[in-house]
């Protein structure tokens, strides 16, 4: 019989049949709320003369074009892989996040020129009570917009709509704090505290802005996702057994919706190829087909070594060495050990 060393085992793909249009229409949603709304903060910035509504309103440009990006990303996110993209185009999603916090950051600098330039002038907001009324309800609008956003964009798997969400639901807070600082200076009639609020909405933006573009890059360098990998090892330690002895150098990445998972199946050295590459390829569809979104699972197999021999309990064993003691489960930390770490802790 031939062994199973060295051989890749199984490449299995499955695609869930989602609708990709129903992303699509949820950026158009926003896009035409956020038009909406920043011609509604501009008036009122022009009735008001308030630099806290100018903040909010210079931030809903940012979220029009955001918006606008997210939609045009989505169409290109969307298309099937390929010869020259294998894992699908789903990663222009990150470069779509990451835009949307550089503009963030772009409209917080704007932010500031502008409150030191109303503080310096010390002119006092007009039509205070138009002001505080009009932005609290932009800022419900927007809540429950940014809201849904992150919502659909976690459960389908999208980095643009997630961001675009974030950034969103970050400008209900700004309108939350330009209402709380309008009542402070309407109470008080002090004319700085209309540009000192302005100045708060700009640290805000900041950080939010350093968020969205850093979980951008962490996608863009393929940076170790936690929750996929636990996802993926509870998946594979509940089938540990009959053959499927251990697990190591597991890799998965994500692509947008689009996972990639590889790793290094162990089992027994007598086992023929074919019977070998049966238990991958059972597996990996099994795999798959618990995953959401679009998925493939690659398993290379490894013939077993001594050291297993109480966690395998494979009855008919011709090399048993140790008598079977129990299952042990699998552990993130185990099973992305790679090989020659796993042969040095043998050896």
């Amino acid at each position: 019989m031939s062994s199973p060393s060295d051989t890749t085992a199984a490449s299995s793909h499955h695609h869930h049949g989602g609708d990709r249009r129903a992303p699509i229409a949820v950026a158009l949603l926003s896009f035409f709320v956020a038009i909406g709304l920043l011609a509604v903060k501009f008036w009122l910035y022009g009735k008001t003369e308030s630099q806290a509504i100018f903040s909010d309103a210079l931030e809903s440009i940012v979220n029009v074009v955001a918006a606008l990006i997210a939609l045009s990303v989505l169409k290109y996110a969307g298309r099937p892989a390929d010869r020259d993209h294998p894992y699908g185009h789903g990663k222009i999603e990150f470069f779509s996040a990451a835009f949307e916090g550089g503009l963030i950051f772009c409209a917080a600098l704007v932010i500031l020129w502008q409150a030191v330039e109303a503080f310096v002038a010390g002119a006092m907001p007009q039509e205070l009570d138009l002001g505080l009324w009009v932005t609290l309800a932009a800022g419900v609008v927007n809540g429950l917009l940014g809201w849904f956003l992150i919502s659909y964009g976690q459960r389908h798997d999208s980095p643009a709509l997630t961001a675009d969400g974030h950034h969103v639901l970050s400008d209900f807070w700004t309108s939350i704090g330009v209402v709380l600082g309008l009542v402070a200076v309407r109470l008080t009639g002090i004319a700085w505290l209309d540009p000192a609020i302005a100045a708060v909405m700009m640290v805000w933006l900041l950080i939010t802005g350093w968020r969205i573009v850093r979980r951008a890059i962490g996608g863009l360098l393929d940076e170790e996702d936690p929750q996929l990998l636990q996802t993926v090892v509870e998946l594979l330690s509940r089938r540990v057994g009959d053959g499927v002895i251990r697990l190591h150098h597991l890799r998965a990445i994500r692509s947008g919706s689009f996972r990639h998972i590889s790793a290094h199946l162990v089992v027994p050295e007598f086992w023929s190829v074919q019977r070998a590459h049966d238990a991958a390829e059972g597996l990996a569809a099994e795999i798959v087909r618990e995953l959401p979104g679009q998925a493939a699972v690659d398993f290379h197999t490894d013939p077993c070594e001594r050291s297993w021999c109480s966690m395998c309990d494979l009855e008919q064993c011709s090399v048993r060495q140790q008598p079977f003691v129990k299952l042990e489960p699998l552990t993130v930390d185990e099973a992305v050990v790679p090989d020659d770490a796993i042969h040095t802790m043998d050896h």
